[in-house]
């Protein structure tokens, strides 16, 4: 489980604090006791992998992985390829059609948004099987504070997007003179509809960057060539 420099080098100090420790031993214990951590280790740091320090510039928070099967690789929102879209997303692509009239993409896999400098960020980093919110408050939170903290004090002119009053309060205390915080409820689907849907957000995102000299997000995602079995994978449910 590494990181790479441009995050390492801002992020080092936080593995020797105590809550770190703690958050380790924890995680540790649960792997003891035979329990399921999703996603695996090898992807527990795959938003800042992806998008390192200098590229950011949309940040786009959840609150904790999915805790299904093959569901999370790290990236908030976002599912491997082959695995069925679930519900916010499907929410949040009948937004981006809706604002920018680019059709729902027949997969889950944001990595081209991570790609271009979209930080794909949960507030914690890992969860046990099945068990929603499982790893709530053991220290991920605390982690992902600073790396918010760096992005706010460090750059200029970042896009937050706040979906739910979890990701809204943990964005409280970005400095909105010098970025762009937009807000709205969560795209699940017991929200989705008081608000989310027409937010113009992926507009919005595109249309500051641009006003700050920067280049937009290309929202529209490549189709995935899949070369498992399609028969097979009709039988299992996975194609949709």
């Amino acid at each position: 489980m590494t990181l790479i420099s441009s995050w390492q080098t801002r992020l080092a100090d936080e593995f020797n604090k105590d809550y770190m420790q703690a958050l380790q031993q924890f995680l540790a214990s649960e792997r003891e006791q035979g329990k399921v951590i999703y996603p695996p280790e090898a992807d527990r740091f795959t938003a800042l992998n992806k998008t390192p320090f200098e590229h950011v510039r949309v940040v786009i928070l959840g609150q904790d992985p999915y805790h299904g099967e093959n569901q999370a690789h790290g990236l908030s929102f976002s599912v491997k390829p082959n695995i069925k879209v679930p519900p916010s997303l499907v929410n949040i692509y009948k937004e981006l059609e809706m604002d920018l009239g680019i059709p729902p993409a027949q997969h889950g896999f944001l990595e081209q948004w991570a790609e271009q400098g979209v930080l794909l960020l949960n507030s914690v980093l890992t969860v046990e099987a099945s068990k929603a919110g499982s790893h709530q408050n053991k220290g991920w939170e605390i982690f992902t504070d600073k790396i918010i903290e760096q992005i706010n004090g460090e750059h200029q002119g970042v896009v937050f997007m706040l979906w739910g009053a979890y990701a809204q309060k943990k964005g409280r205390h970005i400095d909105r003179d010098k970025h762009c915080v937009l807000e709205s409820v969560h795209p699940s689907p017991l929200s989705v509809y008081r608000g989310f849907l027409g937010c113009q957000h992926f507009s919005k995102a595109n249309e500051y960057l641009m006003s700050q000299g920067k280049s937009p997000i290309e929202w529209a995602l490549s189709p995935i060539v899949s070369t498992r079995n399609v028969e097979f994978d009709a039988q299992i449910g996975l194609l949709f």
